[in-house]
């Protein structure tokens, strides 16, 4: 009879088991969607990871508060998330921050100014490692108590996880690339499903993920990635990149730093400075790696949004070095061998500054001289007007000085010297006419025919000065020869049509002066009367009253 029973009690479990798992629903989260929505509006569109690890923690204290998750008061104890404890989708909410809080501060970590040092390297491991924790927690609650699409998401979240933390120790990178490679099987299957917006995500997601598989299967010896494919993939956006282009960095700092060695010395207009300190040969050597991208074969390909980059990275090295030649000389002491290589040094570091400077600005005068003519329905970009491109040419005018100052100086010059200093006077005389150009646009712009006429000649006369100049120099730039023919065409054409325009106006002023003179009407009712002139009469009416009643 008692087994009878315990039969029957245990066909009652199992029913009621049977129900239960019926009726507890199945929570579905889009991961992706949620996670990518949360960094591009806190902080991660522009590389913010404390911005973005802030808004973790914040997320996190209003779920802990709305669903009395609380930790007590006073004394701290820690209430573990298990399945049981997982009654609602904010419980999966919870897990899924905490991972991306200790992520973000990871991240945070790597994007250090000089880099994390072996301390903070240890940390940075150590959130990774906190994160992979709560990711494969994530993933587990999520395969029990999530639908099939939320436990395949947090499974190639989790993968991905694990990925990055063996990714940053730099060993077991078929493990790592064995979890990339899942993470991407996941994101294909689902990128096939589901409406455009999760498509386009999980697209975004692949590629994403692309450059750290091509890593690894570099690492293993199953790829042959050059370094310029190296490079180009660190060009792509996106914040499972930034892991990678650390990554880059500290490789392509580590190969400038072996090709340091063989950089002994700088050489600039005939003059050669040895180079002894080892950061300013990294930074030299940077710099020189990055003008390459810029005076390259494929730098006509280049757009100048990139350039504009490029020439930002150019400036940092080129100031880097700087600031390691000027500590040098601070401890150079009384060597006054070592103080004139190191004075030459920094020299020929200013005057390539200043090189690049000039084109960065000449660049910027061709992206405005683009939008000069272009109409505001374009895409809704501003309008450039001249005011900008006098400006520019303004600044352009002071570098060229500055430039053509400091290779003056000194007492011993070689001859390249000088001829780099008659082209920086001629490259100065064609900005003149660009600048006195634009100046005459203004006053054309304004109405000031005689002003805008006068400023035209000039500038044509400019032109014509420094093409001539330059037509006789061997080593003459032909682009800049072009661009003052065109100078001098339009000038004239400008100049003709603003002779015609003011003689049009000239004739034409007798008769708008007519038409303005007979609109005017001196009867009574159209008669105003001008107010300090009503003021004065109403006085000299008071006055005579007064007067008249004494």
């Amino acid at each position: 009879m008692a087994k009878v029973n315990e039969v029957t009690a245990m066909k009652i479990d199992d029913t009621n088991s049977n129900v239960s798992d019926q009726i507890s629903p199945k929570f579905s989260i889009n991961v992706l969607q949620l996670l990518k929505s949360a960094q591009m509006q806190h902080g991660l569109r522009h590389g913010d990871y404390a911005r973005y690890r802030r808004y973790c923690t914040a997320r996190l204290r209003r779920l802990y508060k709305s669903l009395k998750f609380t930790h007590g008061r006073g004394k701290y104890t820690r209430k573990a998330i298990s399945e049981s404890t997982v009654t609602e989708v904010r419980f999966l909410h919870l897990v899924l921050y905490m991972a991306e809080r200790a992520w973000s501060h990871a991240m945070e970590k790597r994007q250090l100014p000089d880099g994390p040092n072996a301390r903070q390297r240890i940390y940075l491991i150590g959130r990774i490692r906190k994160a992979v924790k709560w990711a494969n927690l994530f993933s587990h609650l999520c395969s029990v108590k999530g639908d099939s699409r939320t436990s395949l998401e947090a499974e190639a979240y989790a993968s991905y996880m694990k990925g990055t933390l063996l990714f940053e120790r730099d060993q077991n990178w078929d493990t790592a690339l064995r979890n990339f490679k899942s993470a991407r099987a996941v994101y294909e299957e689902l990128g096939k499903y589901g409406d455009v917006e999760n498509q386009v995500l999980c697209h975004e997601r692949i590629e994403e993920l692309e450059p750290n598989i091509r890593y690894c299967l570099h690492k293993i010896g199953q790829s042959n990635l050059q370094t310029s494919e190296l490079l180009q993939i660190g060009e792509m956006e996106g914040p499972a990149l930034d892991l990678f282009k650390s990554k880059l960095e500290a490789v392509m700092a580590e190969a400038r730093s072996q090709q340091a060695a063989s950089l002994t010395e700088f050489q600039w207009l005939g003059n050669r400075f040895p180079i002894t300190n080892v950061k300013t040969r990294v930074a030299i050597l940077k710099a020189q790696e990055l003008e390459k991208d810029l005076h390259g074969p494929s730098a006509d390909s280049l757009p100048a949004e990139k350039k504009l980059v490029t020439f930002d990275k150019v400036f940092t090295a080129y100031h880097e070095a700087r600031s390691c030649i000027r500590s040098d000389l601070a401890n150079a002491g009384n060597a006054e061998n070592v103080k004139d290589d190191l004075n030459g040094l920094d020299k020929a570091a200013s005057a390539v500054l200043g090189q690049r400077t000039i084109e960065r600005n000449q660049l910027l005068v061709s992206i405005a001289k683009s939008k000069l003519t272009r109409r505001r329905d374009d895409k809704n970009e501003k309008v450039t007007k001249p005011e900008e491109l006098v400006r520019l040419y303004d600044l352009l005018l002071q570098n060229t000085a500055d430039l053509s100052d400091l290779v003056s100086s000194g007492r011993d010059r070689k001859p390249e010297e000088v001829t780099f200093a008659e082209e920086c006077q001629l490259k100065s005389l064609a900005f003149r006419a660009e600048r006195c150009f634009y100046l005459a646009r203004i006053y054309s712009l304004a109405g000031k025919r005689t002003e805008a006429y006068a400023l035209y000649c000039r500038a044509r006369s400019l032109a014509e000065n420094a093409l001539q100049k330059l037509q006789t120099n061997s080593n003459s730039d032909q682009v800049m020869i072009k661009e003052l023919k065109t100078l001098y065409d339009e000038c004239r054409a400008y100049s003709c049509i603003e002779h015609a325009t003011g003689i049009i106006e000239e004739e034409k002023a007798p008769e708008n002066l007519s038409k303005k003179i007979s609109t005017i009407s001196l009867s009574g009712a159209d008669k105003k009367v001008p107010f300090l002139l009503f003021l004065f009469l109403e006085y000299i009416i008071h006055v005579t009253h007064v007067h008249i009643n004494t």
